[in-house]
């Protein structure tokens, strides 16, 4: 079902907004001192090409430790990311949302785009993982509160 809905939002405009986030990778590659938000621009861009069946998750979440993104860097990394890049993707996949759930059929998308809208504010700490792999993820983490909360 995955393919389907993979197939169908790339050609009813995940290609463009795809493209916008390489584009924004690509500028950050150009000042150097963007590189490291420029090759998760690459990641995020795959992610938007073809979102169904895969999901954003926090790499603290997923490791169960933090590390330099997920820290308070990570907190100046999103804000730095917000306002040069961040905002104005945002904006693209909140119209595109607002276009897709006008036409009923639309709203699987409109929900991938204000997903992708929600991950374009604040990228960095995030990783791309299957939907698997993010429910698991999250089983072993509300195992490990259910443990804390019985002793």
């Amino acid at each position: 079902m995955s393919a389907i809905g993979n197939l169908i939002w790339f050609v009813l405009g995940g290609f463009f907004l795809g493209l916008g986030w390489w584009l924004a990778g690509i500028l950050m590659f150009l000042s150097i001192v963007g590189i490291p938000w420029g090759r998760s621009c690459f990641v995020i861009g795959a992610f938007s090409f073809f979102p169904f069946g895969k999901e954003a998750i926090s790499r603290k979440e997923l490791t169960g430790r933090e590390d330099v993104g997920t820290g308070a860097f990570g907190t100046i990394g999103n804000i730095v990311w917000f306002v040069f890049a961040g905002i104005w993707l945002a904006i693209g996949h909140v119209v595109s949302a607002v276009l897709n759930v006008m036409t009923i059929i639309g709203i699987p998308f409109a929900i991938q785009h204000l997903k992708l809208a929600g991950l374009a504010l604040a990228p960095v700490g995030k990783t791309i993982v299957t939907k698997e792999v993010a429910a698991e993820a999250r089983r072993r983490n509300a195992g490990f509160a259910i443990a804390r909360y019985r002793k």
